[in-house]
């Protein structure tokens, strides 16, 4: 079932031709003492009366006739419609639902915590009250479903991955891509209700509090393994400039013996944690 434009009319006039028929129908009994004239003018005027209907903005009405979907008013203002129609306003505005934390296991296994945020509207009317029964419950449930579901399909970070250098969304680094992904998911889950997902992304992320501990030990050791290895390397380059340069400009002579001990010497003075101390040698290298 998809949603119908209902034309309806401006319900200013009507309004007014309500009021004096209704009001008329009085007076004319009282002055004629003819009741039934009167009535049948009173009650005309109260019908008429019946079919108004005022409409805000960025809302709109959904009218049925015995059970038969007639179509939806989204014109603001006061608007009169049939009378016998059944009415039922529904909000196009924007809606936030924070999602509560939910505790699942990722791809991993290893349990997290996460919730989401997203932001909805009513997009069409007719899918919203006849496909599902409550439309803002269907839209809780199937976001929660959403979450599981993505939280399950990745892990919450590297682990053997990185020796390998091996590029994996996580849910952790790839919030981008992991917010798309949870949109595009929402937007499906949710069509037939006839919901618009505006916006959907990740709001809270963290391990269990049972692993919790652990995994900061282990993200506290990664990080010292990435410094050394960053210090490492710009040892190593430092160290291979220098002896190109004493080499290219004929500063010294060195054998390989000398370039070892000269390598050795400053790759301890840049990779130490302190500062070096210097020791001179008043002997030589050889025997």
């Amino acid at each position: 079932m998809n949603e119908k434009e209902l034309r309806s009319m401006s319900g200013y006039l009507l309004f007014a031709i309500g009021l004096l028929m209704l009001f008329g129908g009085i007076l004319y009994v009282a002055s004629t003492g003819n009741p039934i004239e009167g009535i049948l003018m009173s009650l005309a005027g109260f019908i008429i009366l019946i079919g108004l209907t005022v409409i805000n903005p960025n809302e709109a009405v959904v009218t049925t006739f015995f059970g038969d979907y007639m179509g939806t008013m989204k014109q603001s203002g006061l608007r009169w419609v049939n009378p016998f129609f059944r009415r039922k306003k529904i909000s196009l505005r924007a809606r936030n639902l924070n999602g509560q934390k939910l505790k699942v296991n990722d791809k991993l296994g290893n349990p997290i915590e996460i919730a989401a945020v997203v932001v909805w509207r009513v997009g069409d009317t007719a899918k919203s009250s006849f496909e599902v029964d409550d439309y803002v419950k269907y839209v809780e449930i199937q976001s929660e479903a959403a979450v599981r579901h993505l939280a399950g399909i990745y892990a919450y970070d590297t682990m053997e991955d990185e020796a390998l250098n091996i590029q994996e969304v996580t849910l952790r680094d790839g919030s981008g891509k992991i917010n798309e992904m949870l949109e595009a998911e929402l937007t499906e889950r949710l069509s037939r209700a006839g919901i618009d997902v505006l916006e959907a992304r990740i709001s809270h992320l963290a391990y269990a509090p049972e692993i919790a501990g652990a995994m900061l030990q282990r993200q506290q050791a990664s990080a010292v393994v990435a410094a050394r290895r960053q210090i490492v390397n710009g040892a190593v380059g430092m160290v291979e400039m220098a002896l190109a340069m004493l080499s290219e400009k004929g500063i010294v002579n060195l054998d390989e013996e000398r370039k070892a001990a000269m390598v050795s010497n400053l790759l301890v003075v840049l990779c130490g944690e302190k500062a070096a101390t210097p020791i001179l040698n008043a002997g030589t290298l050889y025997p």
